[in-house]
């Protein structure tokens, strides 16, 4: 997949992760909590993305991408919780849940490619 589409891939994820929690309305602090740290994830994944693939060097680029790669994890695991807490149904956060699953799954390929 080339960066232009797995850049938009990932931007179309954090606007349907954002949309997912805008649309919810939550009132209580921890809640709002738990959904603040969800949209931050989700919507840092493509913007690290883009501060990879302008990276310095190799290096950079693979540090850069590690960090998404730890990103989009993180949504899964908030994703997670906010159906474990009853914030939202599990038939709602699936698709997106899988969507982290397979963003953390090409950029840890696109990690290990690029320490060699």
């Amino acid at each position: 997949m080339d960066k232009v589409t797995m850049e938009k891939r990932m931007r179309r994820f954090g606007i349907a992760v954002a949309r997912m929690c805008r649309k919810k309305g939550l009132r209580h602090p921890v809640d709002e909590v738990l959904v603040k740290q969800l949209v931050r994830c989700a919507t840092s994944v493509c913007a690290n993305y883009r501060a990879a693939c302008h990276g310095k060097s190799r290096a950079d680029f693979h540090a850069k991408v590690k960090i998404c790669e730890e990103e989009s994890d993180e949504c899964e695991y908030w994703l997670d919780l906010v159906v474990e807490m009853g914030l939202f149904a599990a038939e709602e956060v699936e698709p997106l849940r899988t969507e982290a699953h397979e963003l953390a799954s090409i950029l840890s390929a696109s990690a290990r490619s690029s320490a060699k």
